[in-house]
């Protein structure tokens, strides 16, 4: 079975509202997102796909998939971090992301290394 800290990986990600973007009469909210990504792991690892789930408030559902983020697949060595910003539009003030990214060590093995939930929510919404 192996080790299971060899093909490790961690998500963190921060979230602001980004309102010269958006137009709450128009039911768009977008949302910047910066997502920190660290192999803590214990061999070199590259992520090569991602996989985002996106729900606005109403329950209304975009999935996301495509090659690397923002152009690039990072490969991080153990310790090593990846960070980038991106953004998306829902038609809620209100609605959360997950999904995963990806990975191929250094050995072939291929991973996927999951994003924990987190909520998109316009100032002064949530209490």
């Amino acid at each position: 079975m192996g080790d299971s800290r060899k093909n490790h990986v961690t998500v963190s990600v921060e979230t602001a509202f980004i309102p010269d973007q958006s137009d709450p009469h128009q039911d768009r909210y977008v949302f910047a997102y910066t997502v920190t990504i660290t192999n803590t792991g214990t061999i070199p690892a590259q992520l090569v796909s991602r996989h985002w789930v996106i729900t606005d408030a109403e329950n209304k559902v975009q999935e996301v998939r495509g090659l690397g983020v923002v152009g690039e697949q990072p490969l991080l060595k153990p310790g090593e971090s990846f960070e980038y910003t991106s953004g998306t539009a829902i038609n809620t003030p209100v609605g959360t992301m997950y999904g995963s990214y990806q990975m191929v060590a250094e050995d072939g093995e291929h991973f996927d290394a999951e994003i924990p939930v987190f909520t998109l929510a316009m100032p002064r919404v949530l209490h």
